[in-house]
């Protein structure tokens, strides 16, 4: 039967709102959002009531490696620099060392307790060896649950840079049972080109992002996510393109970007974190309707043992190994190695044995899709109250409410100040971007020629301008150091 262009967005708009309605519902129930929106696709599939019949395991892939790629970047964007930079060993080693580790175990107990031949052991082991710590701080907000320092950062930087491992793992394990590789110093070659590649890309492409938003004088102020929607894409496929991990490159793409000064810097922001959202339930959804239900009975006993195996055995060992020189507590590797969360990535990474057309490919996806759903049942529905049985969680009265916005000063002693710029000074034809301003100052409106407006990074100032600024004493005194010296009394 032929499916007319209404019909088919009359269905996607449906599943869309009813996915923004189980992300609502999610928080109440205390269950991670994901499994909300893989529910929705299964019972939207063939096997369940919607009966739309997917089996399409290259654009079930396609969807999930671009969504996942601006998920990451928003993830990047998203990160304080400042706060995870001292947890940086300590997340590397997780996210490297930790994911081997993982992929090791799991690949033995595939090959000696299920019967998996070695290859196709360590394969499940690779597919499923990244965690997806974005459910499990989306269950913590929830249930207003903060873990203490240096546990979120820590797990912050671990879920962010975790993939990239686990996608080389997958690509290199296929390659060596595809024939496409011939040895495992292939994959060690393989695996420096990625990184090496992906990192340089994935930094100089944030520095470049950061500079086009500042420099080009775009007409309207919506071509601005546009703009950064565009390079997303391009650094993800020319990293590809060249070799390099492209999941690694616009990571760090957005991490740089995200710790440096642009304008319309609150906009973007929002604007990625909304296309993020749209993008898991697009991934989830799709996932959820390529897996046919019927088909994860049969791996229900073998799906189970694998789970208990990852969240009791290889994720305490993945973590409490590389781990084991900190000096973090016993208690908060403990509750890392509980955190180990399994979600849209390993299903994403389990299309790629399909599309290479491997034996055990379809028992391979149907177990991982079965993993990931109990871990998420048994994990993500329990991390408050290991939480609190550990005690790593912050203690109510201390929680603090972050800013509105991460580019507006949260000092509450500032005051308001009118700062007239006057005609020698060297601020003149100048961006307030490129003034160097403290980022505890705020320029909340400018008065020029009988009007007032709210102005932006890319507002260039004028002499007679009259500025209202938010700051303490101290960033007031450097504030109108800047704004009204002259250019003599600068190069002096």
């Amino acid at each position: 039967m032929d499916v007319t262009i209404e019909q088919l967005l009359l269905g996607a708009s449906i599943l869309l709102l009813l996915s923004v309605l189980a992300g609502t519902a999610s928080g109440r129930l205390g269950v991670p959002a994901l499994l909300l929106f893989l529910a929705i696709g299964m019972l939207a599939g063939s096997d369940g009531p919607g009966g739309i019949h997917f089996d399409d395991p290259f654009l079930a892939q396609s969807i999930g490696v671009v969504a996942l790629a601006f998920i990451l970047f928003a993830g990047g964007l998203d990160t304080d620099w400042t706060t995870v930079r001292s947890q940086l060993g300590r997340g590397l080693a997780l996210s490297t060392i930790g994911v081997a580790i993982t992929a090791c175990l799991v690949g033995v107990f595939a090959t000696v307790a299920v019967g998996f031949s070695w290859l196709e052991g360590l394969l499940i082991g690779a597919i499923v060896s990244s965690t997806d710590a974005a459910a499990v701080f989306a269950v913590m907000r929830s249930r207003s649950v903060r873990l203490r320092d240096p546990l979120k950062p820590l797990l912050e930087l671990e879920s962010g840079s975790n993939d990239p491992m686990a996608v080389f793992l997958t690509i290199g394990l296929i390659s060596l049972m595809t024939g496409a590789s011939a040895s495992v110093i292939d994959l060690v070659v393989m695996f420096l080109r990625q990184m090496v590649v992906g990192a340089a890309i994935g930094y100089g492409s944030g520095k470049l992002i950061v500079e086009l938003v500042n420099r080009l004088r775009l007409e309207y102020e919506g071509l601005y996510p546009v703009l950064t929607l565009s390079l997303v894409l391009l650094t993800y496929s020319g990293s590809a393109s060249l070799g390099g991990n492209g999941f690694l490159a616009v990571y760090l793409a957005g991490l740089v970007m995200g710790n440096r000064d642009f304008i319309h810097k609150r906009s973007l922001l929002r604007f990625h974190d909304g296309l993020a959202w749209l993008m898991q339930i697009a991934m989830f959804l799709v996932l959820g309707l390529q897996v046919f239900p019927s088909q994860l009975f049969p791996v229900a006993g073998i799906g189970l043992s694998f789970a208990l195996f990852l969240m009791l055995c290889a994720r305490p060992v993945a973590v409490f190994l590389p781990l084991a020189l900190t000096t973090l507590s016993m208690r908060e590797k403990t509750m890392v190695a509980w955190v180990g969360l399994r979600g849209a990535v390993p299903i994403i990474l389990a299309t790629f044995p399909l599309l290479a057309g491997l034996p055990q490919a379809p028992m391979m996806f149907n177990l991982v899709f079965f993993i990931v759903l109990t871990s998420v049942l048994l994990q993500g529905t329990s991390i408050p109250l290991v939480a609190r049985w550990l005690r790593v969680d912050e203690p109510a009265g201390r929680l603090v409410n972050a800013p509105p916005a991460r580019d507006v000063s949260g000092d509450l002693k500032s005051s308001l100040i009118e700062v007239t710029i006057p005609h020698e000074s060297a601020a003149v034809g100048k961006q307030l971007l490129d003034l160097g301003l403290p980022k505890e100052a705020l320029i909340i409106l400018i008065g020029r020629k009988g009007r007032c407006f709210v102005p932006d990074g890319s507002t260039v100032l004028e002499a007679d301008d009259v500025l209202l600024v938010s700051a303490d004493r101290e960033s007031f005194t450097l504030v109108r150091g800047i704004l009204t010296e002259s250019g003599e009394d600068r190069r002096d």
